[in-house]
């Protein structure tokens, strides 16, 4: 049975290691001349709404997205090297990744608040990128908030993998946000207490399956498989 994976990738996959804010900050200075007074908030948002929130909490003007985009593109790539020696994958992605992409008919991809390049970035550090299917995936500059997100990976798989638009969706991620996005696009939803979320904060925000971490990738390709047989 087909079945699109979306997953999110920072405190689902990696752990960033604080490089993450780094990033924001550095971009945030690039475009306003001087460091943020207050640092980023992330917790699930996308790149748009963090830079966004971003100067509008050190009260500056918010610049055209393009500009913010590349500065974000040029401060992830120049932490490539940083991530690779502070973060790590997290327990069990690689063989629940792997896995994820030896089932026929499956597309396992990405639904992440990052933009694209740094998502890449993110990914490779930890020799990630290649289990996935890059091109497919929903990025942080697709829009500004989450699930909307949603369809826009449906569309980029039915357009370049020829799947149904009606093949079942799952979305594997450690926030409330990644719940709520699921939930608002009629797609399953498969929460992992990774992040600084606890499973009690995930059930509560609507999950029905939350596991502690990726590392029982057995179990995880069950629950997949279950979400594919619906």
């Amino acid at each position: 049975m087909p079945l699109i994976i979306l997953w999110d990738i920072d405190h689902t996959l990696i752990e960033n290691a604080g490089v993450s804010k780094e990033i924001y900050a550095a971009a945030f200075t690039s475009l306003a001349g001087h460091p943020p007074m207050q640092a980023a908030r992330t917790e699930g948002r996308t790149d748009r709404l963090i830079m966004r929130e971003m100067f509008l909490r050190n009260h500056r003007p918010e610049p055209d997205w393009t500009a913010v985009q590349a500065a974000l593109e040029a401060a992830g790539a120049e932490r490539l090297g940083e991530l690779r020696r502070r973060g790590t994958a997290l327990p069990g992605v690689r063989a629940a990744l792997a896995a994820a992409a030896d089932q026929p008919g499956w597309v396992s991809s990405v639904l992440t608040g990052n933009i694209a390049a740094n998502a890449r970035v993110k990914l490779a550090a930890f020799d990630l990128d290649g289990l996935l299917d890059m091109a497919v995936g929903a990025y942080g500059a697709d829009a500004v908030q989450r699930p909307e997100l949603v369809a826009v990976a449906r569309e980029r798989v039915h357009r370049h993998r020829g799947l149904s638009v009606g093949v079942p969706v799952v979305l594997v991620g450690d926030t409330p946000r990644d719940v709520e996005a699921a939930l608002a696009s009629n797609a399953g939803v498969i929460a992992v207490a990774t992040g600084v979320d606890s499973q009690a904060d995930l059930v509560a925000a609507g999950a029905s399956t939350v596991l502690p971490d990726l590392s029982d990738s057995a179990g995880l390709l069950a629950l997949l498989r279950s979400f594919a047989a619906h």
